[in-house]
C-alpha cells in the first residue's frame, strides 16, 4: 500500500454518479486520500473537486477542454487515453471506475494489468472484456463490484461456500414504467424514462432501467464475475429496492443483503473491504417502517432485453459486446429522439442478429472488441 495511513483511491469518472458519490464517501473517512481524478468533460465540476481533495494527478478525456483545467500544481493527462493511464500509476491502492458505458474497458484493463484493486461500477467492461479480464486477474489485482446488485451477491457469498452456491437472483426495481403496459410504452419520452422512482442515476442507466437492459448486462456481469451459468441466474422485480440481490444454496436456503438505497454503502464496503467499518454515511434500515417488501416475475414480453440478454451470454463471445454496443446506440437515438422507447430492443436483436459470428470465433484483444462493438453500433444505427 502507498500509505499505512492512508489508502490512496483514484476516482474515474468523478464527475458523474458514481464519481461523486464515491468521493462523498472519501469526505467522510480520513482514512481515504483522494490521489487521483478522471473525468470526462465537465471542468467546472472537476475543478470544484481539485480545489477541494487536492489530488496528486488529474485526467480529463476531451482534451480540448484541458486548458480550462485548474491543476493546482497536480500533474495533468488529457486525451481519451488520460483514465487509463492514471488507472496504473504505481502509488494508487484502489481504483473507482464510475465511468459509464464501453468508455470504462479499457481503464479496467489497464488497472487490472498494473495489479491494482478496482472497485468496479462498470458492467459493460465485464460483459465486453471478460475473457480479457480474466487473463488480466490470473496476473494479480482484484475486482471490488460497486453495482448494489452485484455487491449484494458478493457479500452473500461470503456467508456460503461457492460450491453450495444453486441459484443468483438479481432484483430490478422495474425503473419508471413498471406499472406501464406495452402499449403505454410506445409513446413514453426520454423525460419521463429518466424519472426514476427509487435511484438517483444518471441517464443512460435510468433509461436501462427501464427497459431492463440494465439487468440484462447485470445478468452476464454476474455470469463472468461469480462463475454461474446463466440457467442459474434469475431477476425478480422489487419495487422497494431494499433487497439488492439474493443467493439460494443448494440446501434450498437463500441469503439476502438489504439496505436502503444507496450506493455510497457499496462503494464503502469496496473501499474498506474486507472490513466493515467507517463512518454511517446512510440511513439505517427500517424494516419496521416500510411494512413490506414485494417480489414480482418479469414479463418477458415487456422485457425483451432479458431474453436478449441470456441469449448473449450463451453465445459468450461477440453477443455480448453487440448487446451492449447496439443498447448504448439504441439509447442514444432514444435521447435524442430519433426512435421510439420499444425501438430499443428491437434494434438490439437487429444487431445480434446480424452480427458474423465466425468472423470473431475468439475475442482475444481490444482491437477484437473495439470492431464488434463498431459493428454493432452500426447495425443498430441502420434499420428504419
Amino acid at each position: 500500500m502507498a500509505s499505512a495511513q492512508r489508502k490512496h483511491i483514484a476516482v474515474l469518472g468523478s464527475t458523474g454518479s458514481i464519481g461523486t458519490q464515491a468521493l462523498d464517501v472519501i469526505r467522510h473517512d480520513e482514512r481515504f486520500h483522494c490521489f487521483a481524478l478522471a473525468a470526462g468533460s465537465n471542468t467546472e465540476l472537476l475543478n470544484e473537486q481539485i480545489a477541494e481533495f487536492s489530488p496528486k494527478y488529474v485526467g480529463i478525456a476531451d482534451a480540448d477542454s484541458a486548458h480550462l483545467v485548474n491543476t493546482r500544481g497536480a500533474e495533468l493527462f488529457a486525451g481519451s487515453d488520460a483514465a487509463e493511464l492514471i488507472a496504473a500509476l504505481n502509488d494508487v491502492d484502489i481504483v473507482v471506475i464510475g465511468i459509464s458505458g464501453f468508455c470504462g474497458t479499457a481503464p479496467l484493463i489497464s488497472a487490472l494489468n498494473a495489479k491494482k484493486t478496482v472497485a468496479l461500477a462498470n458492467k459493460e467492461s465485464i460483459v465486453c472484456a471478460h475473457a480479457i479480464v480474466d487473463e488480466a486477474l490470473k496476473r494479480g489485482g482484484a475486482i471490488l463490484p460497486v453495482d448494489s446488485e452485484q455487491s449484494a451477491i458478493f457479500q452473500c457469498l461470503a456467508a456460503g461456500r461457492k460450491c453450495d452456491v444453486k441459484r443468483l437472483i438479481l432484483t430490478a426495481s422495474g425503473g419508471a414504467f413498471r406499472d406501464k403496459s406495452i402499449t403505454e410504452l410506445k409513446n413514453v419520452t426520454p423525460e419521463q424514462a429518466c424519472a426514476h422512482p427509487t435511484w438517483s442515476m444518471g441517464r443512460k442507466i435510468t433509461i436501462d432501467s427501464a427497459s431492463l437492459f440494465n439487468k440484462g448486462l447485470e445478468i452476464m456481469e454476474a455470469s463472468y464475475l461469480f462463475g454461474v451459468t446463466g440457467e442459474n441466474i434469475d431477476v425478480l422485480i422489487h419495487p422497494q429496492s431494499i433487497v439488492h440481490s439474493m443467493v439460494e444454496y443448494n440446501d434450498s436456503s437463500v441469503i439476502a443483503q438489504l439496505s436502503v438505497p444507496d450506493m455510497r454503502l457499496a462503494i464503502q464496503y469496496a473501499l474498506n473491504y474486507p472490513e466493515r467499518i467507517g463512518p454511517a454515511i446512510s440511513d439505517r434500515l427500517e424494516l419496521g417502517s416500510i411494512g413490506s417488501l414485494t417480489f414480482a416475475i418479469p414479463d418477458r414480453d415487456k422485457y425483451p432485453a432479458l431474453p436478449l440478454a441470456y441469449a448473449a451470454l450463451k453465445e459468450g463471445n461477440s453477443l455480448p459486446i453487440a448487446y451492449n454496443g447496439a443498447n448504448e446506440a439504441a439509447v442514444n437515438m432514444f435521447i435524442n429522439r430519433e426512435i421510439g422507447f420499444l425501438d430499443i430492443a428491437a434494434r438490439v436483436e437487429y444487431a445480434m442478429e446480424k452480427i458474423d459470428a465466425r468472423r470473431f470465433e475468439a475475442v482475444r484483444c481490444m482491437d477484437d472488441i473495439r470492431a464488434i462493438d463498431a459493428i454493432a453500433r452500426a447495425y443498430a444505427s441502420e434499420i428504419k
